[in-house]
């Protein structure tokens, strides 16, 4: 792999080059790759900087080398339409690095893999605060995590990169997507009555009242930033796994760049490698949920 116009500035505020985001992947690849091995990867280029029009990509571009598998898949883009796209996988760090060269700046994946695409390996709640309420979205985040040790699964968090939360819980590879997306309404769903004015499952956001609990985001076909994965936000934040302890209000969204989190991963190792290690039964948790409902 060969990088071109490594000096060219994709964060133009902090003043991170293409060759900044390359080291930066290039360091953290032992890390995030396990994250994203065997996932239908979605390209979004930034081929001018954060500051410029992006645009998405789901087919393997013409011209790929021959060495970055795909894996072909039918989609649905529109109700009642559908299509075959070939994804690209970023199982390797030369396809990592591959993904900088093409100016992809964040890593979206799938919750599934190729073996078994139907069959999500967590659930998703991604917690959306109002603007200037991320304290809120930490005190939302501790009580997810609650429900999840109530229903008997584990809750893994980490910043989202951007302005939110993400808390992650692996389940066993047998649930479908319907029934993750089921359970992660009804957990959402009790939340919202549980906390009124804190949580909130309200779609349009003139509407809301507290933190957007999004369940929704559980779905054939999503995809979710992966932890490690820089976002094209000022200042080049990362999507950084944290210990619920460290998850207090004193946390900002955007406190984690690429220095932070290989300083972690040096100290901490990966946090978030126990998401990928199997999870529990999605069966047992729906019936946990349905006897505190």
């Amino acid at each position: 792999m060969r990088l071109s116009s490594d000096d060219r500035v994709l964060f133009p505020g902090a003043g991170v080059t293409k060759g900044d985001l390359w080291d930066y992947y290039a360091a953290v690849a032992p890390a995030v790759l396990p994250h994203l091995r065997d996932r239908p990867f979605t390209m979004k280029r930034f081929r001018g900087g954060i500051d410029r029009p992006s645009f998405f990509q789901k087919d393997a571009p013409k011209g790929a080398p021959s060495w970055l598998r795909t894996r072909a898949f039918r989609t649905q883009p529109r109700p009642g339409e559908s299509r075959i796209v070939d994804f690209p996988l970023v199982d390797d760090e030369v396809s990592l690095l591959w993904m900088v060269q093409y100016h992809c700046i964040d890593l979206n994946v799938w919750y599934s893999r190729v073996d078994r695409p139907d069959r999500p390996d967590y659930v998703v709640f991604d917690l959306d605060p109002p603007d200037g309420g991320f304290r809120l979205a930490v005190r939302a985040a501790h009580f997810v995590r609650e429900l999840l040790d109530a229903v008997g699964l584990p809750g893994y968090v980490k910043t989202s990169g951007a302005d939110g939360i993400h808390v992650l819980a692996p389940i066993a590879r047998r649930a479908s997507y319907n029934a993750a997306r089921e359970f992660a309404v009804d957990a959402a769903a009790l939340l919202e009555r549980e906390h009124p004015g804190l949580v909130t499952t309200e779609f349009l956001k003139r509407k809301r009242r507290g933190v957007y609990l999004d369940a929704r985001q559980n779905g054939p076909g999503k995809t979710i930033a992966s932890v490690y994965s820089v976002r094209p936000k000022p200042g080049a934040p990362v999507s950084t796994p944290l210990r619920w302890d460290e998850l207090t209000e004193e946390v900002e969204p955007r406190d984690f760049g690429m220095a932070d989190a290989l300083a972690r991963i040096e100290r901490e190792g990966d946090l978030f490698a126990p998401v990928l290690a199997g999870g529990r039964s999605l069966s047992a948790a729906r019936r946990a949920l349905a006897r505190l409902r």
